[in-house]
């Protein structure tokens, strides 16, 4: 959800991305090589900051998918283009972003951003303005199926709105199924940082540990700028649990691991996908190892599909890691363009005047075999690809440990 030196470059993107009319003007500056159509692709993620890492490889990966199209003239007269926008990861930037971006006619769809909280203040601009947004990332719940969905309402309150990621609805319960089931687990501390993302994946998660027959020895919250979590970290000393699961990001997460260690109480730390990042094992230090986290899909690198992805990707010399989301932030991307293409070619090789709502509608429909295996939304946005991962920290780095679906 994841240097700081791309301020700059950030910028230039921004300046780069040309003004041109929803229907199409004419790329005089060279574009696709044939004088075609530029279509703009919004990117919102954190680019500074501590989540930075994982807004970097969502940018990245989003870029690349732009490149490739553009290589490929996948679209016949069209030449893609990112505008990418730094959210810091608060939803006050991200709503700005949001503005930015609908304002900006040739921008015919968006992706991001990395937080769920983020995504709250965002939706409603974008759904009004018809455009397409389809997050890498975001795992709360509510944001495709209203707030009631866990008391069985499910309401689709935006339909712009799209994820390639799958949700907390899901995660939570899965890595109580994994720790309960597997890594004989039966006695939790809880802990969250009373945000959207985290305090949702923490009541998922409870709710399919207690179902199972695990028993909460304690719960808490905290300020995860504090990074002083003694009173807390006192709590599950005493709680005399076997695992701490956190729901939040690792900004926090590395240093509460690290300081429930150095308490002398020697039991594993899991979360999601937030702190599922190279930079968690940093800031937890030696005594990460053993612990734990789930991410959406199959590890990247693993997967057939995404050899080619993470091939073009080194090739193309990004200077960060594309991360937890990066396949699933290429997949967003391409998403937009297969559903620019539809539009396209329904129109007899041209943009239509009213090309954000088009290309909204087929973005609905839109069906490949993507970098994280098949693409494709339910009738909520949601993906239909429910795959997770459980990784365990070994050898100073994640390790896949197991893949698989919640059974629930």
């Amino acid at each position: 959800m994841r240097s700081r030196q791309l301020i700059a470059v950030t910028a230039a993107l921004a300046a780069g991305a040309l003004t041109l009319t929803a229907c199409g003007s004419r790329d005089d500056k060279g574009g696709s090589g044939d004088g075609g159509t530029t279509v703009v692709i919004g990117v919102d993620a954190p680019l500074t900051g501590d989540l930075s890492a994982l807004g970097l490889g969502i940018k990245n990966s989003a870029d690349l998918a732009a490149k490739q199209a553009n290589e490929k003239k996948y679209v016949k007269g069209v030449t893609f283009k990112i505008q990418a926008l730094d959210d810091q990861a608060q939803a006050s930037s991200g709503q700005q972003n949001a503005t930015k971006l609908t304002a900006d006619k040739d921008v015919l769809g968006v992706v991001g951003p990395l937080n769920s909280s983020v995504s709250e203040a965002m939706q409603k601009v974008f759904d009004d303005a018809k455009l397409a947004q389809v997050s890498p990332a975001n795992t709360s719940p509510s944001l495709t199926q209203g707030p009631k969905w866990n008391e069985g309402v499910k309401n689709r309150t935006y339909k712009s709105y799209f994820r390639t990621a799958t949700t907390d609805a899901i995660q939570g319960p899965f890595a109580a199924q994994y720790l309960f089931n597997k890594a004989g687990k039966k006695k939790v501390f809880i802990i969250d940082d009373k945000k959207t993302y985290g305090s949702g994946l923490a009541g998922t998660f409870k709710g399919e540990f207690t179902k199972l027959g695990g028993q909460v020895a304690g719960e808490g919250h905290i300020d995860p700028e504090s990074k002083d979590f003694s009173a807390i970290v006192t709590q599950v000393k005493s709680s005399g649990a076997d695992v701490v699961y956190y729901g939040g990001e690792y900004p926090a997460a590395g240093p509460l691991s690290k300081q429930i260690k150095a308490s002398g109480t020697n039991i594993p730390l899991v979360g999601g996908d937030g702190i599922y990042d190279k930079k968690y094992v940093e800031l937890a230090g030696e005594g990460a190892t053993g612990d734990l986290a789930t991410s959406v899909g199959a590890p990247v690198e693993s997967l057939p599909s995404a050899k080619e992805f993470v091939e073009n990707y080194k090739k193309a010399g990004y200077k960060d890691a594309f991360a937890a989301y990066g396949g699933y932030s290429y997949d967003s991307a391409w998403s937009i363009i297969e559903a620019v293409k539809k539009v396209v070619d329904d129109n007899g090789g041209k943009l239509p005047t009213d090309a954000r709502a088009k290309v909204l509608a087929a973005v609905q429909n839109v069906s490949f075999e993507g970098v994280t295996g098949k693409v494709s939304f339910d009738e909520f946005g949601d993906a239909t690809n429910k795959q997770l991962t459980v990784y365990k920290v070994e050898g100073g780095d994640w390790k896949s440990v197991e893949s698989g679906t919640y059974g629930g």
